[in-house]
């Protein structure tokens, strides 16, 4: 039997904001997601526990089936790992976007106008973090390039940090003042934010965004901080091998974490203009040496952040045709499989942040298809049945 997750990150909405009554999974053409439901079962699965912050970590995590009460230690340290950092149990690490603030001469009164720095690219954000290195790095203090805005800071052998970060998503449109760090420590890391605009103000890469309409990387920003995770390989877990289809450094982390075969494809970048077909052949591809793959997409959250009610409703249009393709192509190897399609968590338009209510899910068993007869919506799949928590999919998934 094969196995195959396609999680729409933040594909779940609510029936609020510019598109209410209706959600994006309500107006999108998706006659293949359909399809899959009415053929498979329907329902809806709490993916983020009681007393955890909403975010697609911990939700991934208990997607591929792990108790992020038992293995979670923090972001950052599971983007690390799709870095190629080697971690030491006293390391701490945080991510660090690139963002562009509205400034203010007094700096708490700036604006966060974009978490992304207009989806700034990898390679421009190379050359900026090289420059940030030089300027505010130290032997125990480096700065590593993720992918697009998402990067990382590296602190070596630091006890611990006191101190409390906000996620800069969560704070579009408002003065930065009070989500600048908090705590003990939180001055040391809100003046690196400081400092780091200055640094950027001239730099060769902003000058350049800036002639082409682009917005510029005005600051640095931490969030996600932990330390080295405490991942169980999914092999020793659960008796299969995988691959991880993701743009994002996140998922790859986790990938690597418990040992998945970490694919990469050409084209991607984890949002709406991302290569989905190339993802999908990729995960079918992948069927020939895994039991197991997990194929995710990072655009409808980006477009959840961004209050972008088209661009949502075009990004589940998109996996739409994956999910097809995978299908189909499935169907041709004819080798039973088990195809599951869900978000991790909300990203309702009209917040533009996450919540960690129950979302909905598909799963399709080739050999026992249970025709419940249901599309995929939230509101359909509150008909179907309900998981307690993320790790029941793959369980239900593997008839555990």
């Amino acid at each position: 039997m094969k196995y195959i997750i396609v999680l729409g990150d933040g594909m779940a909405d609510v029936p609020k904001g510019p598109l209410a009554p209706k959600t994006p999974l309500d107006l999108a053409k998706k006659p293949n997601i359909d399809k899959l439901a009415r053929d498979g079962e329907v329902g809806m699965i709490a993916t983020v526990d009681a007393g955890l912050k909403p975010g697609s970590d911990v939700a991934n995590l208990s997607v591929l089936g792990y108790d992020p009460k038992e293995c979670y230690t923090g972001r950052s340290p599971l983007e690390a790992l799709s870095i190629g950092l080697d971690l030491d149990a006293d390391d701490i690490c945080m991510r660090t976007n690139l963002v562009t603030l509205n400034i203010n001469l007094n700096f708490s009164k700036s604006i966060l106008t974009d978490y992304s720095a207009g989806e700034i690219s990898t390679e421009e954000s190379a050359e900026i973090f090289k420059t940030i290195n030089e300027k505010l790095g130290t032997e125990l203090r480096q700065f590593y390039t993720g992918v697009s805005y998402r990067n990382c800071l590296l602190l070596k052998h630091r006890v611990s940090v006191d101190a409390t970060f906000t996620p800069p998503h969560d704070i579009q449109g408002k003065a930065i003042g009070e989500y600048l760090p908090q705590g003990k420590d939180g001055a040391e890391f809100a003046s690196l934010i400081e400092k780091s605009v200055s640094i950027l103000a001239k730099h060769p890469v902003n000058l350049k965004r800036i002639a082409e309409g682009k917005n510029p990387a005005t600051a640095i920003w931490f969030w996600g901080m932990g330390t080295k995770p405490k991942l169980e390989p999914l092999k020793d877990k659960y008796g299969l091998t995988g691959a991880m289809i993701s743009a994002t450094d996140l998922l790859r982390g986790i990938g690597k974490g418990i040992g998945m075969d970490v694919i990469n494809v050409e084209g991607v970048t984890g949002t709406v203009k991302t290569n989905f077909m190339g993802k999908a052949k990729a995960a079918v591809e992948a069927m020939d040496g895994h039991d197991f793959a997990f194929v995710h997409f990072e655009a409808p959250d980006e477009c959840g952040h961004q209050g972008d009610a088209p661009g949502k409703i075009l990004s589940i249009e998109k996996i739409d045709e994956v999910v097809g393709y995978i299908r189909e192509q499935m169907e041709k190897r004819g080798e039973p499989f088990v195809l599951a399609v869900l978000p991790d968590h909300q990203t309702p338009l009209y917040l533009r942040t996450h919540v960690g209510a129950p979302v909905p899910f598909i799963v399709y068993n080739s050999l026992h298809p249970a025709k419940c007869g249901l599309t995929y919506s939230e509101r359909t799949a509150e008909k179907g049945i309900y998981l307690s928590n993320g790790r029941a999919l793959i369980k239900m998934m593997i008839n555990e």
